[in-house]
């Protein structure tokens, strides 16, 4: 269940820190009952932006496989022995 908290409570920013590093997932901050903003640990985002990038690969290499942009296994493996002369 993700953790709410009204934005008068930032002024403690000790706790913020602390609690945003023991976090399992980003904080919501409510302003007036209202969603305002969401933070995180440094370490929680730079794992997000991570698997961000995997998912965007994923998704490259699977519009190459079927718009057809494939390459059979053992060509591949030839062009790779050839090029770094293994």
């Amino acid at each position: 269940m993700p953790q709410i908290i009204p934005i008068k409570d930032l002024k403690n920013t000790s706790f913020i820190s602390q609690l945003c590093r023991e976090a399992r997932e980003p904080i919501y901050i409510t302003k007036n009952g209202y969603s305002d903003m969401v933070i995180m640990s440094a370490r929680m985002y730079e794992e997000k932006q991570y698997m961000y990038n995997v998912y965007s690969k994923l998704e490259e290499a699977e519009a190459q496989i079927a718009e057809g942009k494939t390459m059979d296994a053992d060509e591949s493996l030839a062009i790779l022995r050839a090029e770094f002369d293994v």
